[in-house]
């Protein structure tokens, strides 16, 4: 008996350390720009007017990429995001989304940036990493949670939306100043983890194709670091609806929704979750198709 006892103890001993000493592994990781996703459309975007089978629809495609976390933007409140993930998770909206910063949100719909955390995943909430230099700035803030904090591998976390018009080359306009100066303020965070030895993701909407061979804004991005574009290699196989003929669909020729890990962390299975053509013409879905991988 006392033989018995032992042995319990140290199998529940051994199931228990790898947890503590990997932290996240095997987690299932996604990201996914909803497009305007409201709970309280507005009559100036018609991407955030949604009906019950849109939401439906939604939902049904989320199922499919079994994420235990997921990065997202483009969310405006709590209960449109439930209504596509459902109630299993616990939610991290970026800080601009809270009633002290006001000043900070439209007053009519918001595009806020946060990340869902399956629940049962020690997880613990950090202020959010400002992109904009700019005081008054309403967009660009960088939700932030840390996974298994308590582990000895915690794993820092970044669910970002940066500026568009600026996705491929650099030129002096106004767009790309704005993206190369939100890339210099990631690039300072990514050294932060890196002289610290802290593990790190950055997914989100970077609106840029960073997997352009010697892309500037990866350079800027990764400068005197070791981060990894988990996305280098993924396809771009999303098809949606056309904006300027709406019976046609339209497929993006490369991927402005990324993934960057520190170099300590291995992805697998890193790809885009299109949608199914028909489903295209029959819901109001998103202009962007989610992007999940495994740790």
């Amino acid at each position: 008996m006392l033989c018995v006892r032992k042995w319990s103890f140290y199998l529940v001993f051994c199931l228990l350390l790898p947890f503590k000493a990997i932290g996240f592994s095997s987690f299932n990781y996604s990201t996914w720009n909803l497009e305007w996703l409201s709970s309280t459309p507005s009559s100036k975007f018609t991407a955030s007017q949604r009906s019950d089978a849109d939401y439906q629809a939604l939902r049904h495609h989320f199922q499919r990429t079994e994420s235990d976390i997921i990065a997202f933007q483009e969310v405006n409140d709590a209960e449109a995001l439930r209504r596509v993930i459902g109630n299993d998770y616990r939610l991290f909206f970026s800080d601009r989304s809270h009633p002290d910063n006001r000043h900070r949100q439209f007053t009519d719909i918001n595009q806020f940036t946060g990340i869902a955390v399956r629940h049962g995943i020690s997880v613990s909430d950090k202020p959010d990493l400002k992109l904009d230099k700019e005081s008054n700035s309403r967009l660009r803030f960088a939700a932030y949670v840390v996974v298994a904090p308590e582990s000895n591998q915690p794993l820092h976390v970044l669910s970002v939306h940066l500026k568009a018009r600026c996705s491929g080359a650099y030129k002096a306009n106004a767009a790309c100043r704005k993206l190369k100066q939100q890339g210099q303020a990631l690039n300072r965070w990514i050294q932060q983890r890196e002289v610290a030895n802290q593990r790190y993701l950055i997914l989100g909407d970077f609106n840029h194709n960073l997997s352009y061979p010697s892309d500037w804004l990866w350079q800027e991005i990764t400068q005197g670091s070791s981060a990894l574009l988990a996305t280098k290699s993924t396809q771009a196989v999303c098809k949606v609806r056309s904006r300027k003929q709406p019976n046609k669909t339209h497929q993006f020729r490369s991927l402005i929704d990324h993934v960057i890990t520190s170099h300590q962390l291995t992805t697998k299975n890193v790809s885009q979750v299109a949608y199914q053509t028909p489903d295209l013409f029959k819901y109001q879905l998103s202009d962007h198709c989610p992007i999940r991988f495994t740790l």
